[in-house]
């Protein structure tokens, strides 16, 4: 077995806004971390707002005693205010970025510092965008965190207008190790996969590739469907044969379907020279993988920017952003698509598939458009286990019986 090719590194240069809080610390650290197993370098940055206490002052000089209020006087408080918000701001957040560098000089890795003046996450995407970055890594809760805080909202802001990659950064299970990364079949979610390759290579940590079907959503749709139909109507739409070819057929489907994006996983790490723990889990995509993390307690949890039903005017996915949110260790969040292994062989090989005639065909148009890859691959399994060349319309019906659909 030939060696698989050097991998590019994924991330070089890691910007980090931080704030002194508990999160940012730690997001140091983590960032810190990444960069010495990769050799990158980590940039500090923090963002003070001088001007808007500058600003807040002026609104509140009518409030002030009368002895201020002569023109001569509320000029200079103005400047006093001014030199010592100015300075004082900056004096605090060079303390800010000296912490910083000390948590990178303590893991021997390369620190720069930048400040700005101006809205927070506006800087934080400004720098992030007109700097060489390859990751962003940010804490998800800063110093304006409370007791029900989930997420901050520069942290969620900065993560919807980034279209890069983004680390958001939590304390995290304490002695953590390894790596999960959540697959849907998705081209976003094997780029997680190689990202999570990656980073595994470069930090030693095992990785586990973890992906959900949700059979549950098919019962509880076809349940509120039948309070609703009229009997005419659910003779039109022939609903006891729809409801069991979602029973028999694509629940299992779906059960096969996920199943083998693990195996595209696991040919894909394979490509890489790795082995892969894969799990398949049945339920709400986000409630599962979180389920599922409080037992493994990874150090990192990878997901895709987008997955299946990623579009257009969507800035996040609704289950990566629901694992942002509630995850309780670091959660990367991936962007870009892979189609293919990086040596140019397909993920996984495909089965070979059966010629239909057309009467089968027609047959099959019948069926949901939705559901038609799914019957699809039944009735050839059935074929193929009966030595059939072809797929027609008796195997069809044939399949059909067997199968009790």
């Amino acid at each position: 077995m030939r060696a698989p090719a050097p991998q590019q590194r994924p991330y070089r240069k890691i910007l980090v806004p931080v704030d002194n809080s508990q999160h940012s610390d730690a997001t140091v650290r983590t960032a810190a971390r990444l960069a010495q197993g990769l050799g990158a370098t980590v940039v500090g940055l923090h963002v003070y707002a001088a001007q808007l206490h500058e600003r807040r002052f002026m609104q509140m000089e009518t409030g002030l005693p009368e002895r201020y209020q002569a023109a001569g006087e509320l000029q200079r408080q103005r400047s006093v205010h001014e030199s010592l918000i100015g300075k004082g701001l900056r004096i605090i957040s060079e303390s800010y970025l000296d912490q910083a560098r000390t948590l990178c000089e303590e893991a021997g890795v390369a620190f720069e510092g930048q400040l700005a003046e101006g809205k927070n996450y506006v800087e934080i995407v400004n720098a992030a965008r007109s700097g060489d970055y390859d990751l962003v890594a940010l804490g998800a809760l800063g110093l304006g965190a409370r007791r029900r805080s989930v997420i901050g909202s520069v942290c969620e802001r900065v993560l919807r207008a980034l279209p890069g990659d983004m680390l958001v950064g939590r304390k995290g299970y304490d002695g953590a190790q390894g790596i999960m990364v959540a697959i849907d079949g998705s081209p976003n979610a094997y780029q997680a996969l190689e990202q999570s390759l990656s980073l595994a290579e470069a930090l030693d940590q095992p990785v586990e590739v973890v992906t959900v079907f949700d059979p549950q959503f098919h019962i509880v749709a076809f349940q509120r469907l039948a309070q609703v139909l009229s009997s005419e109507a659910a003779a039109l739409f022939r609903f006891k044969e729809q409801e069991q070819l979602h029973a028999e057929i694509i629940d299992k489907g779906l059960e096969r379907l996920y199943r083998g994006y693990l195996e595209q996983a696991t040919a894909l790490a394979a490509v890489r020279g790795r082995e892969v723990q894969t799990t398949l889990l049945a339920g709400k995509a986000f409630q599962k993988v979180l389920d599922h993390m409080e037992e493994r307690r990874p150090w990192l949890l990878v997901a895709g920017r987008f997955g299946q039903h990623g579009t257009e005017l969507a800035e996040i996915g609704s289950t990566t952003e629901n694992l942002v949110r509630l995850a309780p260790c670091n959660v990367l969040v991936v962007s870009g698509a892979l189609e293919a292994a990086t040596d140019g062989r397909p993920l996984a090989a495909e089965a070979p598939r059966l010629p239909w005639t057309p009467e089968a065909e027609a047959r099959l148009e019948r069926v949901p458009a939705f559901a038609q890859p799914i019957v699809r691959e039944a009735v050839e399994r059935y074929a193929q286990q009966h030595d059939l060349a072809q797929v027609t319309a008796e195997t069809m019906t044939q399949a059909r019986a067997a199968l009790g659909w």
